[in-house]
């Protein structure tokens, strides 16, 4: 089958909002069909982490990510391969290399190129190892979770090492897309990298709950692929403003607006 090709143009006044989402720990580096892609934007700091982590042995993976011994082995041999140079043959475009929760609902896969123009310009992937992804932006297979605890020289962790960097770049991507609202859909662990003091602009945080016998609650799983869900539905329908959110129904949720603020939307099923 020929690969696609597509003219990514820029979508100006088209939406207010920009989403934010997790990377996922699973990945799917088998081809993709679509030719079009991005360089990341934090070169220099994505090859020295991939220094540092070359020096890892798998006992020293296996404690700083709580992995069985295989999958230590595996990230051995990935951070090995690492090449900073970023060859293309190495790499796919981070919104079809992800293949966890958030993704399995996301379904980016069959997104027309439409789609795919749209979440270029107004997703954007919090990464431990890449700071903040663009949907074509290409990565090697890689883990290093945002919360592992990480040393990097005289930082303690990735937060530290990040600093306001990953902030000073969403800030910048919203000025050029003319975004006014940022949509939460990451994780806690990912959005902690994130200084929302420094954001210059709305903040809209999701949350995904169960109605048990017990209560509300929050399921991990459930609430993974609801932000995938959640993601799809904004691009697809090229959501343009907060109060669009609201009629999301995808999955048995609705949004409850009795557990809701202005500040948080709260989905119920």
């Amino acid at each position: 089958m020929a690969k696609k090709h597509w003219l990514l143009v820029p979508l100006t006044n088209f939406t207010d909002m920009m989403l934010i989402i997790s990377p996922a720990k699973k990945l799917d580096f088998k081809p993709c069909k679509i030719e079009e892609a991005t360089s990341i934007r934090f070169k220099e700091e994505a090859a020295h982490l991939a220094k540092v982590m070359k020096k890892k042995t798998s006992q020293d993976l296996m404690a700083l990510m709580d992995i069985s011994k295989a999958l230590a082995d595996l990230n051995v041999s990935r951070y090995q391969a690492f090449d900073p140079v970023m060859p293309i043959a190495k790499c796919k475009q981070s919104l079809f290399a992800f293949n966890g929760d958030v993704y399995a609902g996301l379904k980016a896969a069959d997104f027309s190129p439409a789609d795919v123009k749209f979440a270029q310009n107004h997703l954007r992937i919090l990464s431990g190892l890449y700071g903040l992804l663009r949907p074509l932006d290409l990565i090697q297979e890689y883990r290093l979770e945002m919360g592992c605890g990480l040393k990097v020289g005289k930082n303690k962790n990735l937060y530290q090492y990040w600093d306001s960097k990953i902030t000073d770049l969403i800030v910048n991507d919203m000025v050029a897309s003319k975004d006014k609202v940022l949509v939460n859909l990451a994780s806690e662990e990912y959005f902690a990298s994130v200084k929302i003091e420094k954001l210059k602009c709305k903040l809209i945080q999701v949350r995904f709950e169960e109605n048990r016998a017990n209560g509300y609650q929050v399921i991990s799983f459930s609430a993974k692929k609801a932000r995938g869900f959640m993601a799809r539905y904004i691009i697809q329908n090229k959501l343009s403003k907060p109060d669009d959110l609201k009629s999301f129904d995808v999955d048995r949720y609705s949004f409850n607006a009795e557990r809701s603020t202005n500040d948080l939307f709260t989905f119920v099923r």
